[in-house]
């Protein structure tokens, strides 16, 4: 009696590996949790800020002068620049310590008014473009209104912004991964998946109903 043929491509055919995929996403799960309860705990509270203005009405930023001239050397190079307000700013910042970047400038021919702006406060200029004398206001905010604007990276600069774009696709993979662990607990998957239905029904019904 012959012995039964086996379907090669059966036999071949290696059967997928649910544990192994498990011990990743916990893996993964564990090593990015790490810098994610920071992010999320930053981004949480500043949230929570920039839903409350009222709490910061009564603030006034802090504000002082500066004078300073720029040397006949820099003011040639920055009238020569393509750029002319942003070249006359970065000299004015060798000359003091303001905070803010580059912003915005409103030149002509005898005088020139340079903004930067930035979480930690701003700076507006206005410099003679004969002598190159500098008349400026400082302004300082205060820890809060620094921490609001990281928040939103208003004026933040590329690296902060890298901060903000990390942070939101590490979270994004920690949930994906943390909804993948869900089917590693068998008894508590049906609860889960109710729970993930309704509380995207509730997210969608309040943004439906209740926001103008």
């Amino acid at each position: 009696m012959n012995a039964p043929v086996r379907d090669k491509a059966a036999k071949d055919k290696t059967p997928f590996d649910k544990g192994a995929l498990f011990r990743l996403c916990r893996m993964l799960h564990a090593y990015l949790s790490a810098f994610a309860f920071l992010a999320l705990f930053f981004f949480s509270i500043t949230g929570v800020l920039l839903n409350h203005p009222e709490w910061f009405e009564n603030y006034q930023p802090a504000e002082h002068k500066v004078a300073f001239a720029l040397t006949p050397a820099e003011l040639a190079s920055a009238k020569s620049a393509k750029d002319r307000g942003r070249a006359l700013a970065a000299a004015a910042m060798r000359h003091a310590a303001l905070p803010g970047a580059y912003a915005s400038a409103d030149i002509d021919s005898g005088q020139a008014l340079v903004r930067l702006e930035g979480p930690k406060g701003a700076s507006d200029l206005t410099i003679d473009m004969a002598s190159g004398k500098v008349d400026g206001r400082v302004t300082k905010p205060n820890l809060m209104a620094v921490i609001q604007d990281l928040h939103r990276g208003k004026n933040s600069g590329v690296a902060w912004r890298w901060v903000i774009a990390l942070s939101a696709w590490i979270v994004i993979a920690l949930s994906l991964i943390g909804y993948v662990l869900f089917f590693s607990l068998r008894f508590r998957l049906k609860t889960s998946l109710i729970l993930t239905a309704v509380s995207l029904a509730v997210l969608i019904g309040i943004a439906w109903v209740f926001v103008p």
